[in-house]
């Protein structure tokens, strides 16, 4: 290094020190000063590097360590998304069928008080006819009605088939006749045979025109064909059930099972 070669040469100018005049004694002593401060330098910077190097050794580790956290975090953030994106398809089907049920729950009472009242009007009518057949009213349309129903919310459905089938042929006109057919609908429809379940609920559609099961009907004919595997079908009714029912249940319905089709894609 210079410093040595410095310190050589100052160390042999001193040994002929008696040979020179007091100009070139200067001149070796500050040649001897210079060398000093330069290797006080070189130390110092000799310490400093060995101080980055440990701290560039630092860094490294905690760079590694926050990478690792890092991927470790990011792992967990998928996981959670996972989770969340599984409960929230959770929610969706549980509130689908919280709502297909209290659909049912709503048209169950609707007809229940019609039923009631069909049968405190025929039970007047028999009574003011002969007084002693008012208790029992075995051609009553409500009670024929009732008795259906009742068999499908036992899950009877080939009774509940026939009972609507027969109210239908002798009370064709009657208030519940569009309902009798649509139960009929949903009876197929739990039955597996989705085919006919949508012929039935065709039927409400052209049968009739004014009947407050038509969202219904045509919401139920769209799930029909997603159970079949037609889902284009399916979704063009469900479509239909949102467009031309905006606002109703069953376009919420409509709207959350073609979500869940979406997030299934």
């Amino acid at each position: 290094m210079r410093w040595r070669f410095l310190l050589g040469t100052a160390l042999a100018a001193t040994t002929v020190a008696g040979c020179v005049g007091t100009k070139d004694i200067e001149a070796i002593q500050s040649q001897n000063r210079d060398i000093q401060r330069e290797l006080a330098n070189a130390q110092e910077m000799a310490s400093t590097k060995e101080e980055v190097a440990r701290l560039e050794s630092r860094i490294d580790e905690h760079t590694s360590a926050l990478l690792k956290s890092e991927a470790d975090v990011q792992v967990g953030l998928q996981r959670l998304s996972e989770q969340i994106e599984q409960l929230e398809a959770n929610l969706a089907d549980t509130t689908f069928r919280l709502n297909d049920l209290s659909q049912q729950i709503a048209a169950t009472n609707q007809e229940l008080r019609a039923v009631r009242n069909s049968l405190g009007a025929g039970a007047a009518a028999g009574a003011a006819a002969d007084p002693s057949s008012a208790a029992s009213v075995p051609d009553d349309p409500g009670a024929l009605y009732e008795a259906a129903r009742a068999d499908y919310v036992r899950g009877n459905y080939e009774l509940a088939i026939l009972g609507f089938n027969q109210y239908l042929e002798h009370f064709p006109d009657s208030e519940l006749a569009d309902n009798a057919r649509y139960w009929i609908g949903e009876c197929n429809f739990s039955q597996g045979n989705y085919m006919q379940a949508i012929r039935e609920f065709d039927r409400i559609l052209t049968q009739y025109p004014r009947s407050d099961k038509l969202a219904s009907a045509l919401l139920k004919k769209g799930y029909a064909y997603l159970q079949m595997g037609r889902d284009q079908e399916g979704r063009i009714q469900l479509r239909s059930v949102i467009n031309t029912y905006p606002g109703s249940d069953e376009a919420a319905l409509a709207q959350q099972r073609l979500d869940a089709l979406d997030r299934e894609s």
